[in-house]
């Protein structure tokens, strides 16, 4: 189920993108022009393993400075991973070699592809490796791991059934169709360790677009009359008569739960897959807009009547959710604190049911 549901998620909802920043395939122009960028591209391949040899042993010197190993296991480490660097520089060098030899006995415009390069810069949607902003993951390809990376981030993807909570009334007397309304929500979370040598708390930010659809019952739809809003009976009958508020919100949430320490020799990784997590907290925002859509039959014609407006919604959007999650897949609640409708004899208040998929 959860495979299944990031396939889709991915590829409905999301894009995947490659892009190939410096390459080391042969560059654009004459025989001699590649030749001379291939043999600067030598020395940029020594400095980046070196770099990444460096970022490596500080893990190490990390670790040894925490206790975690002795000074016999860091010294040893450190040889494995010289020695790992030395070979990956005759290698990506012997490659650069080889492409220069093939430039030099052939004409121009022969071309050879491989995959050495030095620097792929892949965007992509989620995951841990490489730098993170607003969901866009930019990694290097050849780049070594982050000793402790305390923030990850999930593409958050939820959907089920809505409904309204009225004063003075149950729900099981909403004037909206509980199989017909439905909310769908998608955002972008940050996920970030609280204590240091623990994963049992994390504080779990982002924003989200809601959108919570009603549907009255008894061939119903609203009606503006100056500050308030109501629901008539329409003249003739309807086949479809819905509402949708659309939210840009920014959740909150503090998430509870075991995890998994994964350890390897220059990083280590808490890890909550196939994990029992608990999340409570809240959200605040703003309507973006309010859309009514209504279809029927006039004069034997069919009509879509969309009508855009604000029906006195709530400018101020904020309430409260929580989920309980195996993995991925959560069971979600969301209430809406602030009124459906502002300034109404009787409020109401917006509350959803569903589930809730943080796909990372």
């Amino acid at each position: 189920m959860q495979t299944i549901t990031k396939y889709v998620a991915l590829v409905a909802l999301l894009f995947h993108v490659q892009l190939i920043s410096a390459q080391d395939s042969i560059p654009t122009g004459n025989n001699q022009e590649k030749i001379e960028n291939l043999k600067k591209l030598k020395d940029d391949i020594k400095a980046q393993e070196r770099d990444f040899l460096k970022i490596e042993v500080e893990a190490i010197n990390l670790r040894l400075d925490t206790g975690e190993i002795t000074n016999d296991q860091a010294d040893a480490l450190k040889k494995q991973l010289a020695e790992k660097r030395v070979l990956n520089i005759e290698n990506r060098l012997t490659i650069i070699d080889n492409k220069i030899s093939l430039l030099e006995r052939n004409e121009e415009g022969y071309r050879a592809n491989d995959d050495e390069d030095i620097s792929q810069l892949g965007f992509s949607i989620g995951g841990e490796e490489g730098d993170n902003f607003a969901g866009i993951r930019i990694k290097s390809k050849n780049e070594p791991r982050k000793y402790d990376r305390r923030t990850s981030s999930d593409l958050v993807l939820a959907f089920g059934l809505n409904n309204a909570i009225i004063e003075g009334e149950n729900l099981d007397d909403s004037p909206y169709k509980f199989g017909g309304s439905r909310f769908f929500e998608i955002g972008w979370a940050w996920k970030t360790r609280v204590f240091k040598n623990s994963n049992f708390l994390r504080f779990k930010y982002g924003y989200s677009l809601q959108i919570n659809g009603l549907k009255p019952t008894d061939n119903s739809y609203f009606v503006q009359q100056g500050d308030q809003t109501v629901l008539e009976e329409f003249p003739v009958n309807l086949k479809k008569s819905k509402l949708s508020i659309t939210n840009l919100v920014f959740p909150v949430h503090f998430e509870f739960g075991p995890s998994k320490k994964i350890e390897k020799d220059t990083y280590f990784r808490y890890s909550t897959h196939n994990k029992f997590k608990f999340g409570i907290g809240g959200y605040g925002g703003f309507n973006i807009g309010t859309r009514q859509k209504l279809k029927y039959e006039l004069d034997g014609e069919r009509v879509k009547d969309k009508q855009k407006r604000g029906f006195n919604t709530t400018n101020l959007v904020y309430g409260l959710s929580t989920y309980l999650a195996f993995g991925d897949t959560a069971l979600y609640v969301k209430y809406d604190l602030s009124p459906i409708f502002k300034d109404q004899l009787v409020d109401q208040n917006n509350i959803s049911v569903g589930v809730r998929f943080d796909l990372d």
